[in-house]
């Protein structure tokens, strides 16, 4: 069989808090939208930003961090599979399809000023465990490189 790959990474902001709900069976679920903007010139030079709306699903331990920890406005490093579901519209009877990232890993991005309240915050996986620490400065990363001026090529 020949080898395939199903994966998506988004960077990108959430469009409005996040819809939890709970399966029949107890599972949480979280459904969110997420932002991507990309940024072309048009015929005329000028610059102009196309912003494409990813709808997102999040299930058991991942959900409860977005119900947590995610809200409107919220920037997010996210990893998962695109899926598309269909079903028969029961006012209809057309066949309807939805597109949807399921997310398998979350990173927050946003500062505890920020939209989102979860700094840090990161969710993998395979993760056990998650770490709430603010990312270091940059002026403190480069003091612990040691890096000098004689150090850079240019």
């Amino acid at each position: 069989m020949a080898k395939s790959v199903n994966k998506v990474i988004l960077l990108g902001n959430v469009g409005k808090d996040p819809e939890i709900r709970s399966t029949g069976g107890g599972t949480m679920v979280a459904n969110f939208t997420l932002a991507t903007t990309d940024r072309a010139k048009d015929q005329q030079g000028n610059w102009q930003d196309k912003t494409e709306w990813h709808n997102l699903v999040a299930f058991q331990r991942t959900a409860e961090i977005v119900r947590d920890y995610v809200k409107k406005g919220t920037k997010l490093y996210v990893e998962g599979k695109i899926q598309t579901r269909s079903w028969d519209d029961k006012e209809s009877g057309q066949k309807r399809y939805r597109t949807e990232i399921i997310v398998n890993d979350i990173s927050l991005l946003s500062g505890r000023d920020d939209a989102g309240g979860g700094g840090g915050y990161s969710r993998g996986s395979n993760a056990g465990s998650f770490d709430q620490r603010q990312p270091a400065a940059q002026e403190d990363f480069a003091q612990s490189a040691e890096i000098s001026d004689d150090d850079i090529p240019f």
